[in-house]
C-alpha cells in the first residue's frame, strides 16, 4: 500500500465489510519485505496459531510459507503478483494454468488455500495492465475449473479506494472514469458469476492525515460519538463510510452489496488490508512526527485502538454499516509483521501487530468468544471527556458499582480517568453477563481476556498471612495497581537512556545495583523495566510517567518478576498481593 493512493473524504468514510466466508471474519496479511523477519516458517504458523488467526494473506505464493500452514486449518488467500502478471503468467489459458497448477494444485487440500489474488492494486502499481486485468482473472478462473477447484478457491483482485471517487456523502460514491466502464464493470459481473467477492483495501487514517483539520481522530479510529451525519443517517466510523461509497459506486454499475439482493446482483465485499501504523512520520511535505510528538496521529495507542475496535466489531459480529445493516464482513488486518524493507520510510515499516522477534507491538486477541474469561478496559486514547461521559453512564444509567473508585475507598488510587473507567467498564460488563455490546461505550472500551489487575477487588478478605507469618492489614495494600514496563524491542542504547533518566530522576535503583537483591537478572530490560516502574509508581501512577520516549507502557497485571518494581516481591521490602512463582502469598478469609 502507498499512501498517494487514497482519495480524502471530507469527515467521512468507513467500517466493514464481508466476503469469502458465510460470515465475517478477520485474519492478518503476512508481507515479508524485511531482512529480519522470523526465517523458520513453522515457528509463523505456530504464532497464527497461537494468537487465534484463522486467515492470513500473502503477497506472493511461497513454498516454504504455503507449508508450514499446512494441516493448521488456517485460511490462505496466496497472490500472483504484479510483476508476474507483467510477465506473462496469467497472459493466456496455458501460462494461467501452469501457474495454479504448481502454485495452489499442488499444496490442496493440506493447505487450505481459499482465494487467489491477481495483482495488488493494480490500477495504481501497473496502470498499463488495466485493461487485460479481466481477462487475467478469467484465465486463472478457468485453471482453477479445469483442475475442479473452481467451487474451492475464488478469484479476485484487491482494488485501492483510490478507484472510489465522491465518496462524501457515502451515496455519492462512483469509481473513477478511468476504470468504472472498462475495468469495473467486466470486474464485478465476472465476480458475480463465478460466486467471487470485491477485494478492496481501506485505510482511514490516510484521510486523516491528507485532512486533519476536517477528519477527526477518533472518526478514523472508529469511534466518534456524535457521528457524521450522511444519508440520513449518523456515520461513527470512517471505515463504515468508505465502505458505504464503495456500495454505492458498485450500485451505480448496477451491482449491489446487500444480502438481500446477492441473488440478483449481488458482489460482496472483503477488506483485504486495513490497519494504521504504529509509527513513523507524516509524509506529504508536513514535518516528520517522532512517535508521540505532541498532536500526532501516529502511535502506538492510536494503532492498538483501530485494530482492535476492527477485530473486536468483526468477532462480535457486528459487521453492517449504516447503509447496509445486513452486511458480513471479512477483513485482513495490515500486517503481521513490522518490515524493515518497506519503500515510504518508518511509517511504511510499522504496521506490524508484532515485532520481527515475534513480540507484540502492542496488545490485541483475535480468540472472541472463544474464550470463557473477558474483561471489560478503557481505551485512554478517546481522551479524559469521552471517558468521563461513560463513566457517568457506567455509574449511573448503566447500573455499576463505582463505590469502590470514590475518594478514599478502596479502588480510588491511581486516581486516572482511565482506571476509574475501567473499573467501571468492567462492573457494568460483568454485570451484564458480558454480553455482546455491552463492553464498546461508544468506542472508549475494548475486551480483554487477561484479567486486568486494576479489576481485581476483594470482598471479604481482612488480612494477608505471607510466609514470614506477618500479618498485614488489607488496608495496606492497594489492590488497584498498574505497573511500567520497558519494551526490549527499542534496543539496548534507548534502554539505557530511559535507565539514567529514571534512576536520576526518583526512581530508587539501590536494588539493581551489583550485589544488591535486584541486580539479576543483569539484563538491560530487567533493570530499565525496574528503574521505569520504580519512577512511575513515585509519581503516583500518574498520565505521561511511563513513556520515556516510547520505552515504556502501561500494563495491568505483573509481567515479570522485575516488573513488581517497589510494590512486591524478593526485590524489595513491600507488600502486595500477588500470585507469583517467587512470592507466597497466603489469603486469609475471615
Amino acid at each position: 500500500m502507498a499512501l498517494a493512493r487514497f482519495l480524502i473524504v471530507l469527515l467521512g468514510v468507513p467500517l466493514l465489510l464481508f466476503s469469502f466466508a458465510e460470515a465475517g471474519e478477520v485474519g492478518v496479511s503476512y508481507g515479508r519485505v524485511a531482512n529480519d523477519l522470523p526465517q523458520d516458517q513453522a515457528q509463523v504458523a505456530k504464532l497464527l496459531k497461537d494468537n487465534g488467526i484463522t486467515m492470513v494473506r500473502i503477497y506472493d505464493a511461497d513454498r516454504d510459507v504455503l507449508l508450514s500452514l499446512a494441516n493448521t486449518g488456517i485460511k490462505v488467500m496466496v497472490m500472483l503478483p504484479n510483476k508476474d502478471l507483467a510477465s506473462g503468467a496469467a497472459s493466456d489459458p496455458s501460462s494461467a494454468l501452469d501457474w495454479v497448477r504448481n502454485n495452489v494444485a499442488a499444496y490442496l487440500p493440506a493447505t487450505k488455500i481459499t482465494a487467489i489474488a491477481v495483482g495488488n492494486e493494480v490500477f495504481v502499481e501497473r496502470s498499463d495492465l488495466n485493461s487485460q486485468l479481466v481477462q487475467f482473472m478469467t484465465n486463472v478462473q478457468a485453471a482453477l475449473a479445469q483442475l475442479g477447484l473452481a467451487d474451492t478457491v475464488k478469484v479476485t483482485t484487491p482494488i485501492a479506494f483510490s478507484a472510489v471517487t465522491d465518496t462524501f456523502p457515502p451515496s455519492n460514491g462512483r469509481f473513477v472514469d478511468d476504470v468504472a466502464e472498462s475495468v469495473m464493470r467486466p470486474m464485478l459481473q465476472f465476480l458475480q458469476q463465478t460466486g467471487s467477492s470485491l477485494a478492496i483495501n481501506l485505510y482511514p487514517y490516510i484521510a486523516e492525515l491528507d485532512n486533519p483539520t476536517q477528519v477527526r481522530n477518533d472518526y478514523a479510529l472508529g469511534n466518534y460519538v456524535a457521528g457524521v451525519p450522511a444519508d440520513g443517517v449518523t456515520y461513527h466510523s470512517l471505515l463504515d463510510a468508505e465502505l458505504d461509497a464503495t456500495y454505492a459506486a458498485m450500485a451505480k454499475l448496477g451491482f449491489s452489496g446487500s444480502r438481500r439482493r446477492l441473488l440478483a446482483t449481488g458482489v460482496k465485499v472483503y477488506v483485504t488490508e486495513t490497519g494504521r501504523p504504529s509509527r513513523g512520520g507524516v509524509h506529504g511535505g508536513r514535518r516528520l512526527l517522532a512517535a508521540g510528538d505532541g498532536g500526532d496521529p501516529i502511535t502506538v495507542a492510536n494503532a492498538q485502538t483501530y485494530n482492535n475496535y476492527v477485530i473486536n466489531r468483526v468477532l462480535a459480529g457486528n459487521t453492517g454499516t449504516p447503509q447496509h445493516p445486513d452486511a458480513d464482513m471479512d477483513v485482513f488486518i495490515f500486517a503481521l509483521f513490522n518490515e524493515n524493507g518497506k519503500a515510504g520510510g518508518e511509517m511504511e515499516q510499522n504496521f506490524g501487530l508484532f515485532y520481527p522477534n515475534m513480540t507484540k507491538v502492542y496488545q490485541f486477541d483475535f480468540h472472541g468468544g472463544a474464550l470463557t474469561e473477558t474483561w471489560c478496559v478503557a481505551n485512554p486514547a478517546v481522551g479524559d471527556a469521552r471517558l468521563q461521559a461513560a463513566l457517568d453512564f457506567a455509574c449511573g444509567q448503566g447500573g455499576a458499582d463505582c463505590s469502590a473508585i470514590q475518594a478514599g475507598a478502596t479502588c480510588f488510587w491511581p486516581n486516572t480517568k482511565a482506571a476509574h473507567a475501567s473499573y467501571a467498564f468492567n462492573d457494568y460488563y460483568q454485570r451484564n453477563g458480558r454480553a455482546p455490546g455491552t463492553c464498546d461505550f461508544a468506542g472508549a472500551a475494548s475486551i480483554v481476556n487477561k484479567a486486568p489487575a486494576d479489576l481485581i477487588h476483594f470482598s471479604h478478605l481482612s488480612w494477608i498471612l505471607l510466609t514470614d507469618l506477618t500479618m498485614y492489614s488489607l488496608t495496606e495494600i492497594d489492590i488497584c495497581w498498574s505497573w511500567c514496563v520497558a519494551n526490549d524491542a527499542v534496543g539496548d542504547v534507548r534502554l539505557q537512556a530511559a535507565l539514567d533518566i529514571a534512576c536520576g530522576n526518583g526512581a530508587d535503583c539501590s536494588a539493581i545495583q551489583p550485589g544488591a537483591k535486584c541486580f539479576r537478572p543483569d539484563t538491560k530490560l530487567d533493570h530499565a523495566t525496574y528503574a521505569l516502574n520504580s519512577y512511575y509508581q513515585n509519581k503516583g501512577r500518574a498520565a505521561g510517567t511511563c513513556d520515556f520516549n516510547g520505552v515504556g507502557s502501561v500494563v495491568y497485571q505483573p509481567q515479570s518478576e522485575s516488573t513488581l518494581v517497589s510494590v512486591v516481591s524478593f526485590c524489595n521490602d513491600h507488600i502486595y498481593i500477588a500470585l507469583e512463582k517467587n512470592i507466597m502469598v497466603t489469603l486469609l478469609v475471615f
